[in-house]
């Protein structure tokens, strides 16, 4: 007992600095991939990194599922999704406050909101089916064919001021074409191993979480919403706080909300899908109503001056912890 308990607390640490690595090289591919494809910064944290940051809730979920702890499987996706629109999201604001692109309130916030509705309705009977799964897991494949076709059609007067010089520079080694698609290859290389470095460093962190927590005595659904949670939202954590110190905020905003619908559509239709989710009891109910509220106080102070400020993000923060205190009360 003695030994496992700093083994544990080892695998924390390498998966923290997994995760910071892993983080930095997914962003830095992935702002290469902008400036060479020419594709706006947002749209690559909706799509490229969101995707890539929820690897690690799949396989944890999933995992979960199939050992039929499907409480740590759903509350592994709410408490990802609470602390990545609250936490990470009001992190990034204390930082740098984030700008919010307009189309995004237009076009993704809806169906962010489309997502949380969905979870409650989808347990309302107490099981997710493998039809609603697959349901689920059709609405994210939409979700990013929409996103990158609305990308193609984006002029190019229209950009970031983020990309402004991004898109100059693609535009001017556009010609170049040996150069270009070796920048590309490039990218990928870093991005894909990125990509690599979070799935592992979440998986290193969340075993030795489990293994601190496990003398603890926590519950599974708490397991899953706040240490499990909190592991596998690491990747989001870091990939936000390093678009936002590099200035890219409209980067980690999109990633947040690219997550966010992932968690939902993604992970928990695939879950559902290869393992109906069965609660054996109606989804509690401060669950739903903590991820509804948080979800529309961030839309709130995004609608409102298209920026994030530090008194919304450290009220973000501070709706975080009252989330977690209030799921573990009732």
């Amino acid at each position: 007992m003695g030994f496992e308990t700093p083994l544990a607390v080892a695998q924390l640490v390498v998966g923290v600095l997994l995760l910071f690595w892993g983080a930095q090289w997914l962003i830095r591919g992935s702002a290469t991939l902008a400036r060479t494809l020419g594709v706006r910064a947002l749209v690559i944290g909706l799509t490229v990194v969101a995707y890539g940051t929820s690897a690690p809730e799949l396989a944890v979920s999933t995992e979960a599922a199939a050992d039929h702890l499907t409480p740590i499987a759903l509350g592994n996706v709410i408490g990802s999704c609470v602390a990545n629109i609250s936490l990470i999201l009001g992190l990034t604001a204390l930082i740098a406050p984030p700008r919010v692109d307009g189309r995004i309130i237009r076009r993704e916030v809806p169906i962010l909101l489309g997502s949380v509705i969905a979870v409650p309705l989808t347990l309302y009977d107490g099981v997710i089916t493998r039809l609603e799964g697959g349901i689920l897991v059709g609405c994210a494949v939409v979700f990013t064919i929409v996103t990158l076709a609305f990308s193609g059609s984006v002029d190019a007067s229209d950009e970031d001021a983020e990309l402004g010089e991004a898109a100059t520079e693609a535009a001017s080694t556009a010609v170049g074409g040996r150069r270009s698609q070796r920048s590309r290859l490039a990218a990928l290389l870093v991005a894909g191993l990125g990509v690599l470095l979070l799935v592992f460093g979440s998986h290193a962190f969340i075993s030795g979480a489990r293994g601190v927590a496990g003398e603890w005595g926590i519950s599974e659904r708490m397991l899953g919403m706040t240490i499990v949670a909190l592991g596998t939202s690491m990747p989001e954590l870091m990939t936000s706080v390093t678009a936002a110190l590099r200035g890219q905020g409209s980067l980690a905003v999109g990633s947040v909300i690219g997550s966010n619908l992932l968690n939902v559509f993604l992970v928990l239709g695939t879950v559902a899908y290869l393992h109906p989710v069965r609660v054996g009891e109606r989804m509690h109910v401060v669950d739903a109503i903590g991820l509804g509220a948080v979800t529309l106080l961030a839309i709130a102070f995004m609608r409102g001056h298209r920026r994030v400020s530090r008194v919304e993000g450290a009220i973000l923060v501070a709706a975080y912890f009252a989330f977690i205190i209030a799921a573990a009360t009732f």
